[in-house]
């Protein structure tokens, strides 16, 4: 299914797209609580830090728990509850294309990878939802999702 019949089965099912500021300003909230989760998890690990050498070391130590802590939080709240917790506060969902019903386990692994894998090439995954019509990031294309307002 191309992005022209999806944004047609949109309109005649009257469901409305999440815009780009409300989904930024949810990925903005599922940061902020990925990153204090992960500081109280290690807070007596770092608590000791003095340099920024240190920094940097715990740093590179902990990136890949970090990414393993985003791809879960991601994928199991889009496969349980269609959203986020930056999502559910700003009132949109992310549903599977087909038949706009909450995303497989599979679709949802898939969508936080992906998600994971354009933050790590600078973002370039989310910039191209600004050039689709219907706002497809690379996340949603390869996941087969949408993000609408609720």
């Amino acid at each position: 299914m191309n992005e022209v019949e999806i944004g047609n089965r949109l309109d005649v099912e009257n469901i409305r797209l999440a815009s780009v500021e409300r989904r930024s300003f949810a990925y903005l909230i599922d940061e902020v609580v990925v990153t204090v989760l992960f500081a109280v998890v290690i807070w007596g690990q770092v608590a000791d830090i003095t340099s920024p050498e240190q920094i940097m070391a715990y740093s590179q130590q902990y990136l890949p728990y970090i990414l393993v802590a985003k791809v879960l939080y991601q994928a199991i709240f889009v496969y349980m509850y269609g959203a986020t917790l930056g999502k559910l506060a700003l009132k949109i969902r992310v549903v599977e294309v087909e038949y706009f019903g909450l995303p497989t386990v599979q679709q949802a692994i898939i969508r936080a990878v992906m998600r994971l894998v354009s933050e790590m090439l600078f973002y370039v995954g989310f910039v191209v939802a600004l050039f689709s019509p219907i706002k497809l990031t690379w996340h949603d294309r390869f996941s087969k999702t949408i993000v609408i307002d609720v």
